[in-house]
Formats: C-alpha cells, sequence, structure tokens
C-alpha cells in the first residue's frame, strides 16, 4: 500500500487517476480507517489531502461560506459566523459520531461516505449546498444530492475530489434546523431523519421552503419497522419545520 500526502489538489487528482488499483482519499479517516480494519476494503493508494493548502479552512465571503474538505465537523460548531447563518448544517455536523470523532470527520467525508443514514446531508440538501469538485479535466460545481448516487455509491468520476462545500449567504427572514431519530441517546446511525430550510414573506408566511427527508422508502431491520419510520418521519418533519420556522423569525 502507498501513502501519498501530496502539495495541490492538481496532484491529488492525478494521483488518483492514474492509480492501477483501488484508491482512497483520507481527510478525517473517521470511515476509512474502521473499513481498513475490518477488512472491507484495501486500497492500494491513499492520498492523504490534509495538506493542501485551503482545504482546512472555512472561508466567508459576500456570497457565503466555503468549507473545505478536511475541515473537522468540531470546527464547524466553532464557527461563530457559520453557526448564525446555518444553525442547522452545524447541529447536524455535530451529531456525527462522539466527541472524539468530531475532531476528525468531515462533512465531505459523510457526503461521500454515501450513507442513507448521513446526518449531516439532508441538512445540506435543504440548505441548498452546493459541492465543488476537482478533477484530472478541472473544476465543476453541482447540487450535493447529486454527489450520492446509492448506497456506499457516488457520481464522483476516478481521480475527482469534492474541494468545497459552499453554503449561499443566509437570506433575511430565513431559518434552518436539523434532527433526527435514534434508539439510543446518542452514539447511534439515524433511523429517520429530517432537514428543513425556509425563508419567510410579509406577515410571517412562509415564501420559500426545502425539506430533505428522503424518498421514505424505508425497511424493516431490527432498529426499526417500515410503519414505524414511516410515522416518524411525518412528526419529525413538523418538528423540524416548527423550528427552522422560529429561527426565521416567525411566531
Amino acid at each position: 500500500m502507498r501513502y501519498i500526502r501530496p502539495q495541490s489538489i492538481e496532484e491529488a487528482a492525478g494521483l488518483l487517476a492514474s492509480a492501477a488499483g483501488p484508491a482512497a482519499i483520507l481527510a478525517g479517516g473517521s470511515d476509512l480507517l474502521v473499513r481498513m480494519k475490518g477488512g472491507f476494503i484495501e486500497p492500494e493508494l491513499i492520498v492523504d489531502i490534509k495538506a493542501i493548502a485551503g482545504l482546512s479552512e472555512i472561508k466567508e465571503t459576500a456570497e457565503g461560506f466555503s468549507i473545505g474538505a478536511a475541515v473537522p465537523c468540531a470546527v464547524l460548531g466553532e464557527n461563530a459566523a457559520l453557526k448564525k447563518a446555518w444553525p442547522g448544517v452545524v447541529e447536524a455536523a455535530k451529531l456525527i459520531g462522539s466527541k472524539q470523532v468530531q475532531g476528525r470527520c468531515t462533512i465531505v467525508g459523510n457526503l461521500c461516505n454515501a450513507s442513507p443514514a448521513a446526518d449531516s446531508v439532508p441538512a445540506l440538501v435543504a440548505a441548498g449546498a452546493e459541492a465543488v469538485v476537482a478533477g484530472p479535466n478541472g473544476r465543476r460545481t453541482i447540487p450535493v444530492e447529486a454527489v450520492p448516487t446509492g448506497p456506499g455509491r457516488t457520481s464522483l468520476a476516478k481521480g475527482e475530489i469534492i474541494e468545497a462545500i459552499l453554503l449561499d449567504k443566509r437570506a433575511p427572514n430565513a431559518g434552518d434546523a436539523y434532527q433526527r431519530f435514534i434508539p439510543r441517546t446518542e452514539m447511534d446511525i439515524a433511523v429517520v431523519s429530517a432537514g428543513v430550510n425556509l425563508t419567510l414573506g410579509e406577515a410571517g408566511a412562509i415564501k420559500s421552503a426545502k425539506i430533505c427527508a428522503g424518498a421514505c422508502r424505508p425497511i424493516d431491520d431490527k432498529r426499526g419497522t417500515i410503519e414505524f419510520r414511516r410515522k416518524v418521519a411525518g412528526v419529525l418533519a413538523k418538528r423540524v419545520a416548527t423550528t427552522a420556522y422560529e429561527r426565521a423569525g416567525g411566531k
């Protein structure tokens, strides 16, 4: 197995594109290392992107925020401007794993892991977030919902890397929120989750809204039945919408 720590996104993309065998990106490693230890994957090449300039930074611009691919979830909660503008995104990111995992895991890794139970993804979709994808043929920007194509699968081509997540500047009288249901009080994956982002118009009326609760085609397993998941999905969506409405200034 080869381990390489490139200094640029172009170098990283080139390494991934030319890899002869299975290749993996290392940012936080909270998913990758567990899967390697469990014997589920055995990469021929690991590309550590943490040394690439800008990928460990949150940048605020006139247009909004750019969250680098290697920014740990714990850092999102420490950014006052991001937390004020997009509290739903931050609270979703802060539900991933334990306090220790928070210092390593990233929302880009959570997105690219493509798990149906990913916490940050519904909040990002509801927020209208976009992913900046860099690869051998340059850069492209796509909606975050265009990244996962199924459990464990993404639309990224060989050599492509998500460089950053983009969030627009928060509109006036707008709010977002995220909640999930888990069987335990903490340290579990979502059985049902919902993210809501809405904007209010005159007299507190909802001008626009985006809700992400999945396609609601659940399965029966030891963690919940289809009937239970469908019922909880509706209850959770209502609660999250109420929180987002209050954050937007609604009464």
